[in-house]
């Protein structure tokens, strides 16, 4: 084994549909990996999304422990933490579940989301937390904890997210970085400490939170049984590390002025870079740390991959394995024409987070006509993400710089067709870097740097020079831009529907 790759550091990335663990040297080769996949539990009722927290656990311990066993012959130097935003967990005071994984993607605290909205406290929050007034944060899910079941509120000992779950099994204490802290609704990004209007809305003191730690903080004493589990030192360091979305904007490469990293996978994201938290008037955007002085703003949508999984299996009947099928559908899409002849598909199926942040936002087929065959139907909601993420990113135009370059990431870089789609609607360069996660080595890049084995927040390497690029075919965009305009009318149209007492 080459000087370089003498040491490793193993990136965790721990999502709502799997947890990746990936062994890197330090110009950012890929040494090992591993990948377990899990599925949420069925909903109890109706806008529940949960996941269970011991079956994540021992997702990260298998996939961390395959990687050990993979890279024998290179010294371990620490592991460094990605994963999913917005999670909440209740715990006893033995650091037990009382609750399962209440996931961004849970609606049920819709009516107190709506609500705190409405009020100038609401938009004081989002102001100095940077995190929409939205049913995925925290803040909005403590609330609705309360009020629909106060008795298991108040016997809580904490309330955490899965990071901390992960952290607290391992190290015996509750740490929770300012990234993920930025994503919950709670926390203010410009002191770097809990936000007391926000606790005192949620209801809760900083003593049933984590402690706030710096991305970059090296913690040690992982418990001897897990460390022996896993085949590493117990005084391996553990780097807090970050939320997947701002780790990716790092593992990207998206670091210059007009970047811009996007993301799809399950759901999808748009995100840019910068020393400041960015002021959007409308309240569109997110304002997340990824570390000092470095500050990704950006939207999440809710209906990303997740909507080619439910056309396949509920109009097709096809069995759909989520990324594995991505090309499959495209390439049957791909026998409509570019703009599937007026066909144009709102994607809300899920509600919407950016730019409308509104959970009640249905879907629905505009502009059907008799010449409309299955294939229309299929690229309609491919183009139908597409169009939401670009407006995701007209919000971003607005409010911080320019697009100049778009650095792709997710399960949807399987597919060349869909990249290509997409690289033709934004008129700018896709570019798609060859590592294998973006999230994971964005973590890797936090580890290296905390442990001083890298200079500046990013690999010395090639690993985005090497990278593929797309190029926009011009005389695509005329379509998409077309459908585009009716397409960002048609929520501003059909919003009072969407919120009649019998629509929600």
């Amino acid at each position: 084994m080459s000087t370089k790759h003498s040491q490793y550091l193993i990136g965790v990335d721990i999502g709502t549909t799997n947890t990746k663990a990936i062994a890197f040297g330090l110009d950012g080769a890929i040494l090992a990996a591993s990948n377990i996949t899990y599925m949420p539990l069925p909903a109890a009722e109706a806008g529940a999304h949960e996941l269970d927290p011991h079956t994540l656990f021992n997702a990260v311990i298998e996939t961390v422990r395959q990687v050990v066993a993979q890279t024998q012959a290179a010294t371990l130097t620490g592991i460094a933490f990605s994963s999913a935003m917005h999670s909440l967990i209740a715990v006893d005071k033995a650091g037990l579940p009382l609750t399962n994984v209440i996931t961004w993607a849970d609606l049920r605290s819709n009516r107190q989301a709506d609500a705190l909205k409405a009020t100038e406290a609401g938009k004081r929050i989002y102001q100095r937390t940077g995190t929409p007034i939205h049913p995925m944060s925290p803040l909005c899910k403590l609330i609705w904890l309360r009020e629909t079941q106060p008795e298991l509120f108040g016997s809580a000992h904490k309330f955490i997210g899965i990071k901390e779950y992960i952290f607290h099994k391992l190290l015996g204490k509750y740490y929770i970085d300012h990234s993920i802290a930025s994503a919950t609704g709670l926390f203010d990004i410009y002191e770097l400490d809990w936000n007391a209007e926000a606790l005192a809305v949620a209801g809760v003191g900083p003593d049933r939170l984590s402690r706030p730690v710096s991305p970059l903080s090296v913690l040690k004493g992982i418990d001897l049984s897990y460390a022996t589990q896993l085949g590493i030192d117990p005084a391996t360091p553990v780097i807090p590390g970050g939320s997947d979305g701002c780790l990716a904007q790092l593992g990207s490469g998206a670091l210059q002025p007009g970047d811009v990293s996007l993301t799809i996978g399950t759901s999808g994201a748009v995100r840019m870079m910068g020393n400041r938290p960015q002021h959007d008037p409308q309240a569109r955007i997110f304002n997340y740390i990824l570390a000092e002085n470095y500050y990704v703003s950006g939207g999440p949508i809710n209906n990303g991959g997740v909507l080619l999984k439910w056309y396949a299996e509920h109009f097709l009947g096809r069995t759909f394995q989520d990324t594995e099928d991505f090309d499959w559908f495209v390439q049957q899409a791909a026998q409509a024409p570019a703009g599937a002849d007026g066909l144009i598909f709102l994607p809300y199926v899920q509600g919407e987070r950016a730019p409308v942040w509104d959970a009640a936002a249905k879907g629905m087929f505009f502009g059907i006509q008799a010449r409309h065959t299955q294939a229309h139907f299929m690229r309609a909601i491919v183009e139908g993400v597409n169009f939401a993420l670009y407006q995701v990113a007209q919000s971003l135009e607005e409010t911080i710089a320019p697009m100049q370059h778009v650095y792709a990431s997710g399960g949807f870089t399987k597919s060349n067709q869909w990249l290509q789609w997409l690289t033709d609607l934004f008129g700018r360069p896709v570019t798609v870097p060859t590592t294998g996660d973006a999230s994971a080595t964005g973590a890797a890049i936090v580890g290296f740097k905390a442990l001083g084995l890298i200079g500046q927040l990013q690999f010395a390497g090639n690993h985005v020079s090497e990278a593929t690029t797309f190029l926009p075919n011009e005389s695509h965009r005329p379509a998409y831009l077309y459908n585009y305009e009716i397409y960002s009318s048609l929520y501003q149209r059909l919003k009072d529907l969407f919120h009649r007492p019998n629509n929600q």
